[in-house]
């Protein structure tokens, strides 16, 4: 082997792969958690080390060169190797000691997991769970979250999935509202970028010309929101029911029930600190079904 090849730094390439991806250094920054000029040097880094023009540097963007486009598909299959080395030593790690990164949507785990999280400690003291509390999928392929929870059924071929419950939903609102005659109610729903979720669409459904007084991308807000006064809000039964401020709306068109799945991959899947999460999530979810 030749003493004067230049080998590149494996934490360029992943550099690299986050401006080809997102397509600006601004972009790639943000995801990284970085400055841009941090990925633009680590990008010139890794040119400098092929010997390759990688990207072409605009002022709004950073399109690739033939040569970049070559090397970004080459670094998405050693992304995946990396995640698989990954979930394959955790998988094998025979310890209840570590972190385990849970994906799942906020309301439940405010409501169903966070309440229950002192009981697990006191059997595991030395295991650490984070919960990736947004409505946005996490990629457990990617090496995002180790276990996912969702309300739609995974699409995933080689991962390991499980129903483990049906949440219902229902409408809710204070008496003193309901008592306002039907034709007046407002009502609090999410935002557009949530029009395909069966809860928005059943809620657009029984609006009946009435208004949307409120849109909000956070569901405690819309709790909050129907618990002052300030319309109708389509919630989890989990949540709604247990708020003693509320009362469920009778509608003629039943709610939606929604499945909820949760997700991991067979590597994953056998180390013994995954195994006992996902028995913690399931039994926090038992008897929940609506």
């Amino acid at each position: 082997m030749c003493n004067n090849a230049h080998m590149f730094d494996w934490q360029d390439l992943q550099f690299f792969l986050a401006l080809s991806r997102s397509g600006s250094l601004s972009a790639a920054a943000r995801d990284l958690g970085v400055d841009h000029a941090t990925v633009g040097r680590r990008v010139s880094s890794l040119e400098t080390a092929l010997n390759l023009k990688l990207v072409d540097r605009l002022p709004r963007h950073c399109p690739l060169t033939d040569n970049g486009r070559l090397i970004s598909a080459l670094a998405e299959d050693v992304d995946g190797l990396a995640h698989e080395i990954k979930r394959l030593a955790k998988g094998a790690a025979t310890s209840l000691s570590g972190t385990v990164r849970i994906s799942v949507p906020p309301a439940l785990s405010a409501c169903c997991i966070a309440p229950q999280l002192a009981s697990l400690r006191q059997r595991y003291p030395e295991l650490k769970i984070t919960l990736l509390s947004s409505p946005d999928f996490a990629d457990v392929g990617r090496g995002e979250a180790d276990i996912a929870l969702r309300l739609s059924q995974p699409k995933e071929a080689d991962a390991i999935t499980r129903k483990v419950a049906a949440i219902g939903f229902a409408a809710y609102a204070t008496p003193e509202y309901m008592a306002r005659p039907a034709y007046s109610w407002e009502f609090i729903a999410f935002d557009s970028g949530m029009d395909q979720a069966p809860q928005q669409q059943w809620l657009q459904g029984i609006l009946k010309g009435r208004s949307i007084a409120l849109e909000a991308s956070d569901l405690f807000a819309q709790e909050v929101a129907a618990q002052a006064g300030a319309g109708v809000a389509v919630l989890p039964t989990i949540v709604g029911d247990k708020n003693p401020a509320l009362s469920r709306v009778e509608t003629d068109v039943p709610p939606p029930i929604r499945d909820l799945w949760i997700i991991t991959y067979p590597d994953l899947r056998r180390s013994p600190l995954i195994r006992v999460t996902m028995d913690f999530l399931i039994e926090c979810f038992r008897g929940k079904s609506s």
